[in-house]
Formats: C-alpha cells, sequence, structure tokens
C-alpha cells in the first residue's frame, strides 16, 4: 500500500503543490495589507512627491515655539509719589491705535506718572468716532493694570479744567528718550498728552517698563461686554474648523506698495491709480526687481491660494476673510477656496451698517485670535497683535506668508509644482522653528520642544 501511495504522490504532487502555494501567497498579501504596505496608505516621509499631496502645514512637529516669559507676569509696584499725569492719544486705526497704547502704558511707567483713559485720534477717512470705552473694556483695563501702573478715570478738579500740555513724539527716532526729552514737560506742567514714538526700541527700556508694556498690551486690553458679545456671535456662525485669512490687496495698499502688476483687470488698475497719488510712481526697471526681491509687493489673491495649497490647506477649507473694504480680484481666490465668510455675510445689514470701522476690526480681531488657523498675507499692526494674542493661548497654527520667497523663486523662474515645492521648503522651515512671528523679544520665550 505503502509503494503505491508513493508511486501516486510522485506522478501529481506538482499537480496539488502549484495551487497551494498560490493560495497561500493571496492569503498572506490580504490579511497584510494594509499594514504592512506603507507605500500605499501612509503619509510620505518626504515631499518629494506633488507638492500638492496629502501633506499638511500644520501636522510638521514644531521643534520651538514661543510662549510668555514668566518674569513680566509678577507686579512690580511703581514709587508712592507721582510726577503727574498722562494721556496717551493714539492715532489712526484700531490695532494701531491698540500699538500706541501699548507703548504708552510702559512711557507712564517710565516717567513714573499716572495714566488717565486714553484718547483715539482718527483722521476723517477712518470714518470712525468711537472712543476707547467704545471697544475696550474700562475696568478690566485698570484692574489688570493696578501694580504695573496706575489708571484713573478722573483727576483733581484743578488738572482736570485745563488741556495737557501736548507732546508728539512720532517723528522721534534712534536714541530718542523719553526720560531726558518728555520727563522735564511732566514735571512741568503736571499734565500732558503723549504721542508715542513710532519706531522706538523698546529693548532699551527697563524692566518695570518691559513688564507694564506687556501687561498692558497682552492681558490688560479686553473688548467689552457689547463688542464681544458680537464678535461671540460672529465667531459661533462660521462653520467649523476655519482658517482665518488676513488678505490685504486693496487699491491705496498696492499704490503705496509702488509695485506694478500687469495682469490685473481693468477695473482694479484704474482703482489703484486713482489711489495712487503724486508722489507713488511705479517702481521700474532695478529698483522695481530689487524692491520686489526684498518682499515688498503685496501678494494678489490668486498668488495666495496658489501658496495655501502648497502648503497643502485643502481647497474645501472653511475660510474667513479678515479684511476690509475694497479688495481686489477676490475672484481669483474663491475661485479655488469656495467656502469663504466674511462679517458682512454673516450679520445681519442693519448690524453691520451700524458699525464704526474699530468695530468692524475688533470682530476681525476677535475671530482671529481664536480660529482654528491664522494665515496672513501681511506683517502690519493687526497681524503683530494677532499672532501675539494667539501665542499668549498657546495656538501655534499661525503662519505669515513670505512674499519675498514667492518675489524670488518666481524672479528665478519656478513656476507649477516646482514653485509649490519651493513654497513649501521655505514655509516648513518658518513654521518648524517658529520663526516669522516677530514677537516682542521681552515679552516672549523661545523654548525648544
Amino acid at each position: 500500500m505503502w509503494s503505491t501511495a508513493a508511486s501516486w504522490w510522485a506522478h501529481h504532487h506538482k499537480r496539488l503543490l502549484l495551487p497551494a502555494l498560490f493560495l497561500a501567497a493571496a492569503l498572506f498579501f490580504f490579511l497584510a495589507s494594509p499594514r504592512s504596505s506603507p507605500s500605499f496608505f501612509a503619509l510620505p516621509a518626504s515631499r518629494e512627491h506633488s507638492p500638492s499631496g496629502s501633506r499638511l502645514i500644520w501636522a510638521q512637529r514644531r521643534v520651538a515655539e514661543w510662549q510668555p516669559c514668566e518674569w513680566w507676569q509678577t507686579a512690580m509696584p511703581a514709587p508712592s509719589t507721582r510726577n503727574g499725569y498722562i494721556r496717551i492719544d493714539c492715532y489712526g486705526g484700531l490695532n494701531q491705535l491698540r500699538r500706541d497704547l501699548c507703548d504708552g502704558i510702559a512711557v507712564a511707567r517710565l516717567l513714573n506718572a499716572t495714566m488717565v483713559l486714553p484718547k483715539f485720534e482718527v483722521a476723517a477717512y477712518w470714518n470712525e468716532s468711537s472712543g476707547f470705552a467704545d471697544v475696550f473694556d474700562v475696568d478690566h483695563f485698570i484692574e489688570q493694570t493696578r501694580g504695573y501702573v496706575e489708571v484713573v478715570k478722573d483727576m483733581p478738579e484743578e488738572i482736570s479744567l485745563k488741556e495737557p500740555f501736548k507732546v508728539d513724539c512720532r517723528k522721534q527716532k534712534g536714541h530718542f528718550d523719553y526720560v531726558e526729552t518728555v520727563l522735564p514737560a511732566l514735571l512741568q506742567h503736571r499734565y500732558i498728552s503723549l504721542t508715542p514714538a513710532m519706531s522706538q526700541r523698546k529693548d532699551r527700556y527697563p524692566s518695570h517698563a518691559k513688564a507694564c508694556y506687556c501687561q498692558g498690551c497682552y492681558n490688560a486690553l479686553k473688548l467689552n461686554k457689547k463688542v464681544e458679545a458680537k464678535a461671540m456671535e460672529l465667531l459661533q456662525a462660521i462653520p467649523k474648523p476655519f482658517l482665518s485669512l488676513h488678505l490685504r490687496f486693496e487699491p491705496d495698499m498696492v499704490a503705496y506698495s509702488r509695485c506694478e502688476y500687469s495682469a490685473l483687470s481693468s477695473k482694479s488698475l484704474d482703482a489703484i491709480e486713482a489711489a495712487r497719488g503724486e508722489d507713488r510712481n511705479v517702481l521700474v526697471g532695478d529698483a522695481a526687481h530689487l524692491w520686489r526681491n526684498r518682499g515688498k509687493c503685496p501678494l494678489t489673491p490668486s498668488e495666495t491660494a496658489f501658496i495655501l495649497q502648497a502648503l497643502g490647506i485643502p481647497t474645501e477649507t472653511n475660510i474667513y476673510l479678515a479684511a476690509g473694504d475694497g479688495l481686489m480680484e477676490l475672484d481669483g481666490f474663491t475661485s479655488i477656496y469656495k467656502n469663504m465668510y466674511t462679517k458682512s455675510s454673516l450679520l445681519t445689514h442693519e448690524d453691520f451698517e451700524r458699525m464704526h470701522g474699530n468695530t468692524k476690526a475688533a470682530l476681525d480681531y476677535y475671530v482671529s485670535v481664536n480660529s482654528d488657523a491664522y494665515v496672513t498675507t501681511f506683517f502690519g499692526n493687526m497681524d503683530k497683535m494677532v499672532t501675539a494674542m494667539r501665542t499668549m493661548q498657546g495656538l501655534q497654527k499661525t503662519l505669515v506668508l513670505s512674499r519675498r520667497a514667492f518675489a524670488n523663486y518666481t524672479a528665478a523662474g519656478l513656476a507649477g509644482d516646482q514653485l509649490a515645492k519651493a513654497m513649501w521648503d521655505a514655509h516648513r522651515e518658518d513654521y518648524i522653528m517658529g520663526r516669522g512671528l516677530a514677537l516682542p523679544e521681552h515679552c516672549f520665550c523661545e523654548f525648544k520642544l
């Protein structure tokens, strides 16, 4: 019997073995997939594939981040005697007003002065009439600055009946010193109004003045209850999650930049020309190339959309447009990112029409600080305040798009996927290193992760 079986196996084993081997291989492939097949199912380890692939800028592991320093969050009481009263006169739009006020808090402590509530001075073209209390919570401001700077609502009658002596420091630069220049006027008049120097270096301040700047700017300024309620209403109306985009491409901004854009519509070109004025002629030749390559030319909406795609931001992302009126060429953005929301589209017409410029800017500020991600094409006063406040709250999905990188790579002839990959590399480096936010070094400290 055994010999018969052996003879049968010798003649038929190949016919049985081949199907069995095939079945085993098929079972192994079926059971092992997809976990054992990273090339099909795992995220790529590098950007060697399509720059518009599934990698997202926010998914990159950060190696450093900014956090508020601990040293300034402890009150530093001022001396018991005061040199007089100081009122900070702030000029411009909301975030410029805020910048002046932050500087003024530090100067008040530097001069050992008592602060009265600031005055908002605005030009007619801002269409604005609101004061400090119309935007910010006065009682919160006074309470949070206690122990840093004394702030009062009222002054002694013999002082309050006269106008303050005006000191305008806006044009002061370089080694300008408040103690040497402004303190004598304070001691003489006992009540002065001050407009801070726009470009004064705060690293020269003593530690107690720096602490007052940080506390006053980042902890003491809170929207009043009415404005905050409207901002919360707007925030709740935006589909979640969402990215807040501060996009700047208005006629006056483009005219001020002195940059030329040949591919714009005739309507946009006419609007830019009308805003240009005598001292804003378009740069030409080598000067124009140098200016653009230094990152001085605003990104167009279509360029912004291209960069967001290069950074892996899905085109179906909900985007809140934090911007003023008059944006040009917006179709270049909305043709790609269609889920876009604005104040005017989410608030009632009556609410929107009653708002002043400062109130509208306050809503954009609040929404941007509390958004899931924040991206800006510019780095003006609003962007500096928003990125700093997001850092205070530990919200790290924040990015300033690099106009300089885009200009340099396009000047080198890059386009399409090559340009997209170059933009990815440039912004990824900034994001993982925590660079690009230009936070005041005396308020925030860098921590390695």
